[in-house]
């Protein structure tokens, strides 16, 4: 079975970031309807700040028992819309 992966970028480009990490693609999704980019400006690569949205830490402990080609729709937060 293929592991999945994206290559998010902690500090989004529109803000100038460079470094990426790779993660999940839900995982990726769920972090981009989570929050905003000035907001993951400002996380950065901080883990355990990203994880502090109830909302993504629910998510996060849902998902991580599913198989690796998991997919399914990711609807979360408040708005992390652009």
């Amino acid at each position: 079975m293929e592991t999945l992966i994206q290559w998010h970028h902690p500090v989004p480009k529109a803000k100038k970031g460079k470094g990426t990490v790779p993660v999940h693609p839900i995982c990726h999704q769920a972090i981009h309807n989570s929050y905003t980019n000035s907001q993951l400006a400002r996380i950065g690569d901080d883990r355990a700040a990203l994880i502090a949205n109830e909302a993504l830490a629910k998510f996060l402990d849902w998902v991580k028992d599913k198989p690796p080609d998991f997919h399914a729709p990711t609807r979360l937060g408040t708005g992390s819309r652009r």
